[in-house]
Formats: structure tokens, C-alpha cells, sequence
């Protein structure tokens, strides 16, 4: 596939890492000469140097016969213009936008073809609120992802000494839960991959993924380590767009409190949300965290711009005794150094931006991708089509079918029904597979497991 990428910061360098190891045609675009050469340098990849919406520089960059254009540079207003660019004059069939800012993102038309031609938008800060949101809504989870519209779920926990399961071989889960179906994809061991067998051992401080119903997911959490209770009293740290959205999407269920140093800000804030309490200050002034009874926060969210801000307030109230301390990390070379000590969930906002855009990206009917374990291991929802003729999975137990090395199948989404997978499950026409990669040089198979053969039409 030819792909151009507009903009090489954090979201269009990491994207042009994903897809260039995936044998395909990229070309980055920034007026950044540096950014450029650093990028060139290390991947297999064409860049072009200029202002992403220029004709001309799209021209450049091969735009006349681009198979999708993704527009993430650091300007709403850039990348809108850029995408209107490629659908009038290059006819680009796939335009991909970031957009941030609210104010575009409510006008109900305004990116339709005969507007502002746009086929997929992202709002990282959207992405990202619903990720912590969901984090919230599990305690004690490390990672929480939707498929089929929230049907089944993907949990991540650390597994702890004194947990039913942990010291014993995964097939006694069954026993433990003889009315729970659930599969365990994955299992991280100090930082390594192991693909899960019957007799495999879970080790206190595993990462454990597992995937089941909505419903069982703190049943199979409470299998691995002891439930945390329902969070009540939520401190965010941080008045900006995902902060504010945060608060708006928990307030009604939650006992909120923002940190904001801007006091316009704190004002705007206080007119626009219900029964979240605004506090003017630094989230890393000790005697205000001390006065707004900190210790008897659940959470305390660091949401600001800034990584060294959000790791030294977030250290602090941790200190001063908030329960769980979660922190936005724009510096993807800081999550691994960070997480899992004193800072116990570190949200990349690139990393969760990248599985939305490659959701567009990957061939075959890929209806979402999930980056895990900061990038080391992808989950993937895709959708059946065909039939047994045309298909290389339809009708087939999961026994039969060639799953790449380092690739399970660990869900099937039926109508409403979620089908934890078996050897012996046979895949159906329509069925969502929830499919779990820890070797993401193997996706080009996965997706080529997903078309649909020329007889089928």
C-alpha cells in the first residue's frame, strides 16, 4: 500500500515505524529537516520536506497515485486543508485527519465529501479519555480494550502472590470457574512473550492478558489478585482538553476534583462542568494536595502537557498517599522507566492514538487494532467474510486454520454472543475473531488469513 504520512513528531514517526516493517510504500512530509533525516535514517521509508499542504509538495511526495493520505501534523487547520488538497486534485482514496480541536469536531457535515473531504477522523484527546475511562471503570486493570462495542473485553492485570491461580497450570481456571468461559491470550515475564499452554504456570508479576464477557471480567481478575474496591474520590491533575473531558465523561459517578494553574482556565472550567470541584494551584505544591485530603484520593491522574510535571506531581501525591497515581507520558522513551513503580499506570497518548489509525490501515476487514505492552504485542478485531470456498477461515475449526507463529485466536463475537475460543470452535461467516499477535512481523499473514477470495464476488 502507498501511504503518505503528514507530519513527523511522536504520532507520524511512530506510524511510519509500524508500517514500513510491514513492507509498505511510505513517504513522510515536514518541514522539520532533522526530524526527516533521523527518520530516514533508521526506516526504509521516502521523506520530503515542505508544507503538508501544498499541491506541490504533495505532488512530490506521489500523491497521484497515493493509496491513502494521513494527515497528522500538529495543525488542525493543516491537515484539514491537506486532505481537501488530495481529494480535488489527486482524487486520494482514503484521507485520514487528526483533528483536535472541539470546536471543529461538533459541527455536524462539515467533513463530509462536499465539505472538507475527510474519511476518518482522529481526536487523540477523545482516544485517550476513553482509554483512562475505562481503566477507571475496572480497578486494579493494567490495560482495558473493547471489542464488538464493549462485548467482550481484553484485561491486562499483574498477577500477585496470594491470588486462587497463581503458582498454578492455566487448565485449572476452568475448575476454579466452571460457569466462567474465558481464555488467557498472553502472558508477559519480565518482558518477555510466553504463548499460553494448558500446563503453563502463572508467576506472581506476571502481565496476564485475558480475554472474556463484559460481564466476567472481575470475576477472572479476582482469579489472579485481590479486587480493589470501586473508585470513588478522583483527583486530575491538569485543566486541558482530555483533563476537562475526563471529568465531564465521570463527574455524575465520581467524586471529582482538577488541578488547574491557569485561572481563566479554572473559570471556563467552572462554568462549563456540573459537580467537579475546580482548585486554582501546582499539582506539585505538597501544602495544596496536603489541604485537599490527597491521601484519601483513589486516583490521582497527571493530564498536563508536560512529562516532568506529570511525573513529579504524580510522585508526590503518591507519597503523600494516593492509592493509584496514573500519568500521561508524551515521551515514549520514558513509559517503560516509569510504570509499575511508584507511578502505577503510564498512558502513552501516541500509543493509543497509533491502534486507531492502523485500524484504517491494515488490509482485509480490520475493524480495530490495539497496541499492547507499549507496542511489544498487537490485538486485533476482524470480521469473517465469505464462505468456505472463498475464505481461508470460514467453516474451519481453529484447530485447521495456519495462525502464524506467536498468534492466537482468543474470542469470537456471533450476533450477540461472545465464544471464547476452542481448538474445536468453528468460525462462521460474520463472526468478529479477536485475534492476539506477539510477533507483529507476522501481521501481513493474519490480515491475508481475513480477504475474501475473487470467487466469492
Amino acid at each position: 500500500m502507498k501511504i503518505i504520512i503528514l507530519g513527523a513528531g511522536q504520532v507520524g514517526g511512530t506510524l511510519a515505524e509500524h508500517l514500513a516493517s510491514e513492507a509498505n510504500d511510505i513517504t513522510v512530509v515536514d518541514t522539520d529537516a532533522e526530524r526527516l533525516r533521523d527518520l530516514g535514517d533508521r526506516l526504509d521509508i521516502r521523506t520530503v520536506q515542505g508544507r503538508a499542504s501544498f499541491p506541490t509538495v504533495l505532488r512530490q511526495a506521489g500523491a497521484d497515485d497515493a493509496d491513502m493520505l494521513v494527515a497528522v501534523t500538529n495543525s488542525d487547520e493543516t491537515n484539514m486543508v491537506a486532505c481537501q488538497v488530495a481529494h480535488t486534485l489527486f482524487h486520494t482514496p482514503t484521507k485520514i485527519a487528526r483533528v483536535r480541536e472541539a470546536a471543529y469536531l461538533t459541527r455536524a457535515g462539515l467533513f463530509d465529501n462536499d465539505a472538507i473531504p475527510v474519511d476518518v477522523l482522529i481526536s487523540p484527546e477523545q482516544v485517550v479519555t476513553h482509554y483512562i475511562k475505562r481503566l477507571i471503570e475496572i480497578p486494579g486493570a493494567l490495560q482495558v480494550i473493547d471489542f464488538a462495542e464493549g462485548k467482550a473485553q481484553l484485561v491486562a492485570v499483574k498477577a500477585y502472590y496470594g491470588g486462587p491461580l497463581v503458582g498454578q497450570q492455566l487448565r485449572q481456571l476452568r475448575e476454579h470457574m466452571p460457569n466462567v468461559e474465558t481464555r488467557v491470550a498472553a502472558i508477559f515475564r519480565r518482558d518477555r512473550p510466553i504463548l499460553p499452554q494448558g500446563d503453563t504456570v502463572i508467576e506472581a508479576d506476571d502481565e496476564v492478558f485475558f480475554i472474556a464477557a463484559k460481564a466476567n471480567i472481575r470475576a477472572v481478575m479476582s482469579e489472579m489478585r485481590r479486587l480493589e474496591e470501586n473508585y470513588k474520590r478522583i483527583v486530575i491533575a491538569g485543566g486541558g482538553q482530555i483533563g476537562e473531558r475526563l471529568a465531564e465523561a465521570i463527574e455524575s459517578r465520581y467524586q471529582v476534583k482538577i488541578i488547574e494553574m491557569n485561572p481563566a482556565r479554572c473559570r471556563y472550567l467552572s462554568d462549563t462542568l456540573d459537580s467537579t470541584v475546580v482548585l486554582q494551584g501546582s499539582a506539585s505544591d505538597r501544602d495544596l494536595l496536603l489541604e485537599e485530603n490527597i491521601a484519601d484520593a483513589d486516583i490521582f491522574l497527571a493530564l498536563t502537557n508536560d512529562d516532568e510535571a506529570n511525573i513529579m506531581s504524580s510522585l508526590l501525591a503518591k507519597r503523600l498517599g494516593a492509592k493509584k497515581v496514573m500519568t500521561i507520558i508524551n515521551n515514549p522513551a520514558y513509559v517503560d522507566l516509569i510504570q509499575g513503580g511508584d507511578i502505577d499506570i503510564a498512558i502513552s497518548p501516541q500509543l493509543a492514538t497509533i491502534g486507531t489509525l492502523l485500524a484504517h490501515v491494515r488490509r482485509g476487514d480490520i475493524v480495530s487494532v490495539h497496541s499492547l505492552r507499549r507496542g511489544a504485542a498487537e490485538a486485533i478485531e476482524a470480521i469473517a467474510h465469505g464462505d468456505s470456498k472463498s475464505s481461508k477461515v470460514i467453516g474451519k475449526a481453529i484447530r485447521d486454520i495456519g495462525l502464524p507463529p506467536g498468534t492466537t485466536i482468543g474470542a469470537i463475537i456471533r450476533d450477540e454472543e461472545v465464544i471464547i475460543a476452542h481448538d474445536d470452535t468453528v468460525i462462521a461467516t460474520g463472526d468478529h475473531v479477536i485475534l492476539f499477535l506477539v510477533d507483529k512481523k507476522h501481521i501481513r499473514d493474519v490480515e491475508k488469513l481475513f480477504h475474501v477470495g475473487l470467487s466469492f464476488f
